[in-house]
């Protein structure tokens, strides 16, 4: 059953837990997620996210997303991530998203206020949710999963009050030294930031480049404000395991396609399964 993201978000202030929320940039990923989600009756979000468009057009994949979260047992919201243009926030509320995100964290302070507040009254069209991002993520997440380094700059408590109270977003991306894809060293987070932006801001924070970051950091993190947690990098990487290691140890075998998409949809499953338990406290 299709859900929007406050209302999930609601959901996780009520029960102070972070709703996992996962990119889903194909067909398999999106089976995998919903599978899991219902296999453990939890309300869960599957994600677009604009730089995957190399894998899958949003034209594509955004109806499957919106046609398997109609069926879904459980909540799923259907969520645009990093939309960096306000096109493509508009292109993913006519086809059903309940929630988009405008990313304008590159931009200059107002510039960002000002694009974010035109998603906002698209959103409102539609009765979609809207997330939104101040400060920037040591990576940027990339078409090839491997991410851009960029300088990171931590989000301002007082910066965050004046962006949320000007643009009325729904939730707020949070920039405390998490990074897109994979981590090359041990992530080192601080949670002051988590703490003292939503005490200042009042608002959900939203954890982005969750994939490697340890059970611990995401306890204490959803502990410090943290109600949505972004997710992706490691599922894939569970799915793409798995067939590698199918292959290895049968050299002989004959390789169908068909076999190896059930084997990594499997394979996600169980690791998405893993991560809402620690999630969502279960």
């Amino acid at each position: 059953m299709l859900a929007t993201m406050k209302e999930l978000l609601d959901l996780a202030e009520s029960k102070s837990i972070g709703i996992a929320a996962f990119d889903t940039p194909n067909l398999e990923n999106v089976i995998a997620v919903i599978k899991a989600a219902e296999e453990l009756d939890q309300p869960v979000i599957i994600m677009h996210v604009q730089a995957h468009e190399g894998f899958m057009p949003l034209t594509i994949i955004g109806p499957i997303m919106v046609a398997l979260a109609k069926t879904a047992s459980v909540p799923v919201c259907v969520h645009l991530d990093h939309g960096e243009t306000l096109e493509h926030v508009k292109l993913a509320l006519s086809m059903g998203f309940t929630s988009v995100m405008y990313d304008g964290s590159v931009l200059p302070f107002d510039e960002n206020v000002a694009n974010t507040i035109t998603a906002v009254k698209m959103a409102k069209k539609y009765g979609a949710s809207v997330e939104a991002e101040i400060g920037v993520l040591g990576v940027k997440e990339t078409a090839d999963g491997k991410g851009v380094i960029q300088e990171e700059v931590y989000t301002d408590p007082d910066e965050a009050k004046r962006f949320v109270d000007a643009t009325g977003i729904d939730a707020l991306a949070c920039s405390f030294g998490t990074v897109h894809g994979l981590y090359l060293e041990e992530p080192n987070l601080d949670m002051s930031v988590v703490e003292n932006v939503r005490k200042t801001a009042n608002i959900p924070i939203v954890m982005h480049g969750g994939s490697g970051v340890s059970d611990a950091d995401f306890i204490k993190a959803i502990k410090f404000g943290v109600r949505k947690v972004n997710y992706y990098t490691y599922m894939a990487k569970a799915g793409g395991q798995a067939v590698k290691e199918n292959i290895l140890s049968n050299p002989n075998d004959d390789v169908y396609f068909h076999d190896l998409v059930l084997l990594s949809i499997e394979a996600m499953k169980q690791h998405v399964k893993s991560m809402l338990k620690v999630f969502h406290k279960l």
